[in-house]
């Protein structure tokens, strides 16, 4: 049998409901949940399980609801040891608590932290981002320079294979969406987010949470970690200080991360937290690889110490 990759969502994940199952029916996950409140102050729970959505969808609250999800769901695996985890862009985080680099109760303040920055920023700049199906990243690459006379634009999620995620000003994307048609994308679809992430519209986020990374202390971790910013391997605690500052502005190479961690020897890719957006982009960059997810209490029940 092949190595276990455990994987992380991002932002856009969330759904009004998440984690009432834990809370209901699981007393350490109620505890841990409870704690997640009283640790932040907010009644984060009450906004999971019962919305509404706009308040949910709002980045402060997004960011550590769907981190809470996957650590909830991460406990109720008892047993369960990957070889290897990732996550996409905010599940990185969670990736490098199961890894043991940071804390939980620090990681859930620096995702709080990080949603406000974000949030923050992106009524400052505002900006815009959009999904682009059916172009090589390489021709992406070359409109998104091209639409840059317009205004800020770059790729900013590298997804699967002819699905990239480009982010900026408002001009700079709506114009590279124009050349992207002209060059023949299939799909070209602008999305509702409340700010350009993965840009450099995003830098002003970039200083305060500089500020918070310097305040927690990071471990080298027990696994690899494949890092948004390099879609490579790391375990030492400082490189992933600084790659979690560059995440911020950077593109998330999350296609090649998933084709390097099946050649460094993972097939079986199991998704912890809402959703299972993550189980499709593998199995468009993986084909081979084995897929599943683990969003719900019967969920863990289910995969209970099977990694």
């Amino acid at each position: 049998m092949g190595a276990v990759a455990f994987v992380f969502p991002g932002q856009g994940s969330q759904y009004v409901g998440m984690l009432r199952d834990f809370a209901e029916g699981d007393p350490a996950a109620r505890e841990m949940i409870e704690q997640a409140d009283r640790i932040l102050g907010v009644p984060l729970s009450a906004i999971c399980m019962n919305g509404p959505e706009d308040e949910l969808r709002q980045t402060k609250n997004t960011q550590p609801a769907i981190f809470l999800h996957s650590m909830v769901v991460a406990r109720a695996l008892r047993g369960a040891t990957p070889s290897m985890a990732a996550g996409h862009s905010l599940g990185e985080y969670s990736a490098l608590v199961v890894a043991g680099v940071i804390d939980f109760e620090d990681a859930l303040r620096l995702v709080r932290l990080r949603g406000e920055l974000m949030q923050r920023a992106g009524e400052e700049q505002r900006g815009t981002m959009a999904a682009v199906v059916g172009l090589a990243p390489e021709a992406l690459t070359e409109v998104c320079l091209a639409a840059s006379a317009a205004g800020v634009v770059q790729p900013a999620n590298f997804n699967s294979p002819g699905q990239v995620v480009i982010s900026g000003s408002v001009e700079g994307v709506r114009k590279a969406m124009e050349l992207a048609r002209s060059a023949g994308a299939k799909i070209v679809k602008e999305l509702v987010v409340s700010g350009a992430f993965h840009s450099p519209l995003m830098a002003s986020a970039g200083e305060g949470l500089r500020e918070g990374l310097a305040r927690v202390n990071l471990r080298d971790a027990r696994i690899p970690v494949y890092a948004n910013v390099t879609a490579r391997p790391v375990r030492a605690a400082e490189e992933i200080r600084d790659l979690l500052h560059r995440q911020l502005t950077s593109p998330v190479r999350w296609d090649e991360t998933a084709r390097n961690m099946a050649a460094d020897g993972a097939t079986d890719f199991v998704e912890l937290g809402p959703g299972k957006v993550l189980q499709g982009l593998i199995k468009r960059t993986v084909p081979a690889a084995a897929t599943r997810g683990c969003d719900t209490l019967a969920d863990a029940r289910m995969g209970e110490g099977s990694a």
